[in-house]
């Protein structure tokens, strides 16, 4: 939606550029003041963008663009011109088209910088990295179009401004914009929040009372942290997406409405689908547009540009003079993780603009948990980017990634004691036959297992020709045929090239349980494992 209220500045020094230029902008709704080399810009009012269609090789026209600090500067210049590149980057001119520019293509990208820059003024989005770039580009795609959005991103991101950027944008921006936090209330009470109830509905309803999707009538409605929604509340939100209608708690009459449906999570969607905690029509039916917003320690080149913003947003609203921040504290500022995002940093600078008591905020003023990240706790990391489900309290839900962290350490340290119990028996074996353990190559130590005892003892690597041999097993040179499975129990494992720690396994239960007639507390005891672990070995080869 163009900008009624700003002015569009064309220089004069091509004419034959000047005019087609004037005549798109106007055109597509703005309106366009051509002006002169030398001329004084401050005197004009609220400027969106200057064109210099001369190029930056008089005087007057570097003199025009250095005038401009607050809003883009587009330069045509002609081909080959000499050090119109590098006079461009001097100036600080971001965009330049070749001489004769297409009048179309000047007007696509100033039309699309516009917007943008009159959205971070909405919105208060500051940034350029791409992401970030990106997001605010859809903003201006999507706000038009009445299709539901799903906002996605970490806790601090910046989700609502997204939202009241779409709201200030759309056909719906002279309507009601109202947002809420759908964790932040029961779910008797989300109901009757959202659509309100009708009088002697439940106790204490004394009156009929219209919900927020009644006052949000052809306005929009933001529902943040979506994913806490009931399922009983999701089916009567899907029912006012797919029907425009829904019914008041109590209510036998059907309510129309027109409203405009943002929706917000934390949490990864598809997820909670999948556990059947969230309905999965109502994931598609959110999901139309989707707007992914990244945490802060992956643009951390915006983070100077977020604390400039921040200190002079903090500084107008205390009534503090201007603070410059110390290069040394600003490298602390961009190594830290922000596990909190935006909301952190502005909380931070907010309060270093309060205490800081000189001009300049160095790295001292910075608190000690920011300064020294490794002092905030025994925690190793976040879990940065798994966009972890939370539940309400009293559910007595268990996060499906601290459940698989507890089952894979539970299973780790029955093989942590299986392994204990394996080397103790190959140990003991070993000493009470007077063999050296040390002797042992760590790729050729399972050669073999002796005949009883029930450890899966392996036997030292023999040199060809060397004497010795272990009475348990044959050297394979001298039969040339591999001994049967069924008397393996009797000569001990053979070890051949190519077996696996998984097959010698096999073969050592599968010899004892032979030996002990099938009695599975007594092979556990020889094979020094717990029958538990027993058990789940028997069913994992098929033992059974």
């Amino acid at each position: 939606m163009p900008e009624t209220g700003g002015s569009v500045l064309i220089s004069t020094h091509d004419l034959k550029m000047a005019g087609p230029l004037r005549e798109g902008f106007r055109e597509a709704g703005y309106r366009v003041e051509l002006v002169t080399p030398g001329e004084d810009l401050a005197e004009t009012p609220d400027p969106l963008l200057l064109i210099l269609t001369g190029g930056l090789k008089s005087e007057s026209a570097a003199a025009l663009a250095r005038q401009v600090h607050d809003y883009p500067v587009f330069a045509i210049g002609r081909e080959g011109e000499e050090g119109f590149l590098r006079a461009a980057r001097i100036l600080g001119i971001k965009q330049t088209f070749s001489f004769p520019a297409d009048p179309r293509e000047v007007l696509l990208v100033g039309k699309s910088l516009i917007e943008r820059n009159r959205l971070r003024g909405i919105t208060g989005i500051v940034g350029e990295a791409d992401a970030i770039q990106e997001a605010l580009e859809r903003v201006v795609q999507f706000a038009p179009v009445n299709a539901t959005v799903l906002l996605t991103g970490e806790s601090g991101t910046g989700k609502e401004l997204i939202a009241r950027g779409i709201h200030a944008l759309s056909r719906r921006r002279h309507k009601a914009f109202i947002a809420v936090n759908v964790a932040a209330l029961t779910d008797t009470l989300l109901e009757s929040e959202l659509f309100g109830h009708e009088k002697g509905a439940f106790t204490g309803a004394i009156d009929s009372r219209r919900g927020l999707f009644e006052l949000a009538q052809n306005g929009t409605i933001f529902l943040d942290e979506i994913g806490e929604m009931p399922l009983s509340t999701q089916t009567k939100l899907l029912r006012v997406l797919e029907e425009h209608e829904f019914y008041r708690v109590g209510g036998e009459k059907p309510i129309k409405v027109d409203v405009r449906v943002i929706a917000a999570t934390n949490q990864e969607l598809r997820r909670l689908v999948e556990t059947g905690e969230f309905r999965r029509d109502l994931f598609f039916r959110l999901n139309v547009l989707h707007i992914a917003l990244p945490p802060l320690r992956e643009r951390k080149d915006d983070i100077p540009l977020l604390v400039q913003s921040l200190i002079e947003e903090a500084s107008v609203r205390h009534d503090r003079p201007r603070l410059e921040i110390g290069p040394e504290a600003m490298e602390i500022l961009k190594r830290h993780e922000w596990p909190g995002n935006v909301r952190e940093l502005k909380n931070l600078v907010e309060s270093m603009v309060v205490l800081a008591p000189g001009r300049v905020i160095e790295a001292h003023h910075i608190p000690a948990e920011i300064r020294n990240p490794r002092s905030r706790g025994i925690l190793p990391a976040p879990l940065y980017g798994s966009l972890v489900p939370t539940r309400r309290e009293g559910e007595g839900v268990v996060r499906p990634e601290l459940e698989f962290i507890f089952r894979t350490l539970v299973n780790l340290r029955m093989d942590v004691d299986d392994l204990r119990n394996d080397f103790e028996q190959f140990k003991e074996h070993h000493e009470l036959s007077g063999r050296d353990v040390s002797l042992f190559r760590p790729a050729e130590t399972l050669a073999g297992f002796p005949p009883s005892g029930g450890g899966m003892a392996p036997e030292p690597h023999r040199e060809e020709g060397a004497e010795g041999i272990p009475s348990g097993v044959e050297s394979g040179e001298d039969s040339g045929q591999e001994e049967p499975d069924q008397e393996s129990h009797e000569r001990g494992i053979v070890f051949r090239p190519g077996m696996t720690l998984e097959e010698l396994e096999e073969k050592a239960i599968r010899a004892v349980l032979a030996e002990v007639g099938g009695n599975r507390r007594k092979a556990a005891e020889q094979l020094g494992m717990g029958e538990r672990t027993l058990y789940r070995k028997i069913k994992k080869y098929g033992l059974d």
